[in-house]
C-alpha cells in the first residue's frame, strides 16, 4: 500500500499564500504545512512510498521533495497534472491511475486531519471492500460541504455538495482508502466524468461508480478535529487543529 496525495490545486481563496504556493504548501504550525502534516500521517501508519499529484506551483514541491523524503523516511514520487489550472480534481485523481494500482490511503492536499482517520480506514479493510470513503457522521452540515447518504445494506448512495443536509448521513472529508482491484474501474469512472465536464469533483467519479452498481463502503470516523482548508477562515481553524496533533 502506498500514499496518495491531491496536490496539484491553487487555492485562490488562500491568497496571498497561494501566489507562490500550492495550497498543500501552506504553513499551518510554523513551518510545517498540509502536506507535511498528511506525510507524516502516512508514515505513522508505516507507509513508505506516496505519490503526490502536482501541477500549481508544483516547481515548490519538487524543491522540497528530498527534504520531505528525508524528513519522513518516505520515497516521494510526483505526478504532473498538465491541465492542473483548467480543469478540477477528476482530471487530478485521473492522473495517479497507475499509483492506484498499489492500494493507496488518499488523501486531498487541503485536509488537515490527525493520523485515527487513516487508522480508522485501515481497520475499516477487507471482507471485499474495493473503496471506503473517511466520514464525518457528528458535524453538523451546510451547504459547502461534500455530503453523502449511506445505506446500511448498500453502501454509499450518493454524494454531492448540492444535497439538503437533513438528508446526507455524513460528510466525506477528503480520505479515502482505494485498493488496486478498483484501479481500472475508478478510472473509467473519472475518465467518463471528466470528459463529460472538466470542472467536475472526483467524487462525482465515486457516484459515477455507484450509479454503475460498484459498491463504495464508509467508515466513520468518530469525533475528531478536522478542517478542509478553502479560505483563510478555514486556514485559522487548520492552525488551531494542527498544533494539537
Amino acid at each position: 500500500m502506498i500514499g496518495l496525495v491531491l496536490a496539484a490545486g491553487a487555492g485562490r481563496r488562500l491568497r496571498p499564500y497561494t501566489d507562490t504556493l500550492p495550497k498543500a504548501l501552506v504553513p499551518v504550525d510554523g513551518d510545517t504545512t498540509i502536506l507535511d502534516l498528511t506525510l507524516g500521517n502516512f508514515a505513522e501508519i508505516g507507509l513508505t512510498e506516496v505519490g503526490i499529484i502536482v501541477g500549481y506551483r508544483k516547481e515548490a514541491v519538487y524543491e522540497r521533495k528530498e527534504a520531505l523524503e528525508q524528513k519522513y523516511g518516505l520515497k516521494l514520487t510526483l505526478i504532473d497534472n498538465d491541465k492542473a489550472e483548467e480543469w478540477n480534481n477528476a482530471y487530478s485523481l485521473w492522473c495517479g491511475r497507475d499509483a492506484i494500482k498499489h492500494d493507496v490511503i488518499l488523501a486531498n492536499g487541503d485536509t488537515v486531519h490527525p493520523v485515527s482517520v487513516e487508522k480508522t480506514l485501515l481497520a475499516a479493510r477487507g471482507d471485499g471492500k474495493k473503496i471506503i470513503l473517511a466520514l464525518d457522521t457528528v458535524k453538523d452540515l451546510a451547504d459547502e460541504e461534500m455530503k453523502v447518504v449511506v445505506d446500511p445494506d448498500k453502501g454509499m448512495t450518493k454524494i454531492t455538495k448540492l444535497m439538503d443536509p437533513a438528508e446526507a448521513t455524513g460528510e466525506y472529508i477528503g480520505v479515502t482508502l482505494i485498493e488496486g482491484e478498483a484501479a481500472d474501474e475508478l478510472a473509467d469512472a473519472l475518465k467518463t466524468v471528466f470528459e463529460a465536464d472538466p470542472q467536475q469533483f472526483y467524487e462525482h467519479g465515486y457516484q459515477e461508480l455507484v450509479n454503475r452498481g460498484f459498491r463504495i463502503d464508509v467508515a466513520p470516523i468518530g469525533d475528531v478535529k478536522w478542517v478542509e482548508i478553502d479560505n483563510h477562515d478555514d486556514l485559522a481553524k487548520g492552525r488551531e487543529i494542527a498544533c494539537q496533533y
